[in-house]
C-alpha cells in the first residue's frame, strides 16, 4: 500500500504553491447541538444529487464528523474560491435536514463513548490498533498542503517548520472544552489526539529523504504500519499528492479565521522553502525544546508566553504572530497576502463567554451561529 519507490517521481513533478485545504466539522442536531451521526446520510445525499459536494466530501473517524476538501488548487486562491464553494453546498444541504455545523477543536459536552465509528477499512484498522485511543478521539481539524518540489526538499522544508508548528497551534487554539466541563487547555483536541496517537505531533529532523524513507521502511518491516496514513505527524511530506502536509491546527470556529490560518501555513511552507533554497542557517532544535512550546500551546494558547529557542528567552504567547508575519513577510509579499485574525482567538472567546455566565450551550450556540454565519455565503476570492 505504500509504494516508496514512487516518492520522488511524485515531488518531482509537483509544482510548488500548489494548495489544498480540509476542513473537518462536527455534525449536531440544530435544535440540541449534540453531535449526531448523520455522516452518511449527508454524503448519501451529496453523492445522489450534488457531484462537486460529493467529491468533496470525506469521512473522519466518527459519523459526527464531517470533512470537506478543496482538492488541488493550482495556488492559494484557487483553492480557497473551490472550498468556499464545496462550504455553501454542505450548509445548504445539512440546513435542508435541520443539521448544524460546528468548527470547533472538540464538541464541548459529547460523550465519546456515545459516538459510532464510521465503517470502512482504514478506520476500522485505526480502531481495532488503537483501541481506546482512537475512541477517545473525537476532534475536528484544519488541514493544510502545500506543492514543494523534490522529496528531499519537501523532509528539509518539513524540518524547518518543526519550532514554528507551535506557534500556529497557539493562535488556532479552539478548544478549551470537553466532556461538560472546562479542561484548562486551550487545546484539548491536541491533548487527546496529538499527543496520545502514536506517529503524531512534532516529528525529530529527518533532514533527507534517505533518512526519511528508513523511518518508514522501518515501520513497515516491524508491522507498526500498513498504510502511509497511520503516520500522523503534524507535518509529513504527502506521498499522494507531493505536498507538505500541516496538521497542527483546531478547526476555526470561523470561516475568516480560517482562512486567515490556512494563508499563514501556506506562507510558512513556502518561506521555509525560500530560506531552504537560499541556504538561511538553520540549526535544528532538539525535540525536547520544541515540545516544552507545544505543551505551553496546548496549556494557555494566546495567554501564556513561548520560549525563544534561539535566545533561551521567554515572549508573550499573543506575539506569535507577529513573529510569523515577519519571518514570512517575503514570500507574502510575492503571494500578495495579508491574513487578518480577530483579537482573541477560538479559545479565548469561548472560556470569556463562559466566565461573564454563559452555559455551555450558550457559548457553544454562538460559536455554532458564528460558524454558520461565516462559512455558508458563496463568494468568489480575488488575488491581491
Amino acid at each position: 500500500m505504500i509504494d516508496l519507490l514512487r516518492v520522488p517521481e511524485v515531488f518531482a513533478s509537483g509544482t510548488d504553491g500548489t494548495v489544498g485545504l480540509e476542513e473537518e466539522f462536527a455534525v449536531l442536531d440544530a435544535q440540541t447541538l449534540d453531535l449526531a451521526p448523520r455522516f452518511e446520510e449527508l454524503r448519501d445525499l451529496a453523492l445522489a444529487d450534488d457531484e462537486t459536494l460529493g467529491a468533496s466530501i470525506a469521512g473522519e473517524l466518527i459519523s459526527s464528523e464531517i470533512e470537506i476538501r478543496s482538492g488541488r488548487g493550482e495556488d492559494l486562491f484557487d483553492a480557497l474560491t473551490r472550498q468556499r464553494d464545496a462550504r455553501r453546498r454542505l450548509f445548504g444541504l445539512a440546513e435542508s435536514r435541520a443539521i448544524a455545523l460546528g468548527a470547533t477543536g472538540t464538541h464541548p459536552w459529547a460523550d465519546y463513548r456515545e459516538q459510532r465509528n464510521i465503517d470502512t477499512e482504514h478506520y476500522r484498522r485505526v480502531v481495532d490498533g488503537l483501541r481506546y485511543v482512537a475512541r477517545r478521539n473525537n476532534t475536528f481539524s484544519l488541514h493544510v498542503h502545500v506543492g514543494v518540489r523534490d522529496i528531499d526538499r519537501a523532509v528539509r522544508v518539513c524540518d524547518r517548520l518543526r519550532p514554528v508548528l507551535p506557534l500556529l497551534l497557539a493562535i488556532s487554539a479552539s478548544s478549551p472544552f470537553l466532556e461538560g466541563r472546562d479542561t484548562g487547555l486551550a487545546s484539548v483536541r491536541s491533548q487527546i489526539f496529538t499527543k496520545s496517537f502514536p506517529r503524531c505531533g512534532i516529528p525529530d529532523a529527518f533532514g533527507s529523504w534517505a533518512a526519511f524513507r528508513q523511518y518508514v521502511e522501518f515501520l513497515l518491516a516491524t508491522n507498526s504500519i500498513v498504510e502511509y496514513t497511520q503516520v500522523w505527524w503534524s507535518v509529513r511530506p504527502h506521498f499522494a499528492f507531493g505536498t507538505v502536509e500541516v496538521r497542527i491546527c483546531d478547526a476555526q470556529p470561523t470561516a475568516e479565521e480560517s482562512e486567515a490560518l490556512a494563508t499563514l501555513i501556506v506562507a510558512c511552507v513556502l518561506q521555509a522553502a525560500r530560506d531552504h533554497d537560499e541556504a538561511l542557517p538553520f540549526a535544528d532544535p532538539a525535540p525536547r525544546l520544541v515540545e516544552e512550546n507545544f505543551w505551553r500551546a496546548i496549556r494557555h494558547g494566546l495567554d501564556g508566553r513561548l520560549i525563544d529557542l534561539d535566545t533561551a528567552e521567554e515572549f508573550p504567547a499573543a506575539a506569535a504572530l507577529d513573529r510569523l508575519l515577519a519571518w514570512t513577510a517575503p514570500i507574502r509579499a510575492q503571494l500578495g497576502v495579508e491574513p487578518a485574525f480577530p483579537e482573541h482567538n477560538g479559545s479565548q472567546r469561548q472560556r470569556a463567554m463562559a466566565d461573564a455566565g454563559a452555559t455551555l450551550y450558550e457559548a457553544y450556540g454562538a460559536i455554532v451561529e458564528d460558524t454558520r454565519r461565516t462559512y455558508a455565503p458563496s463568494t468568489e476570492v480575488k488575488a491581491g
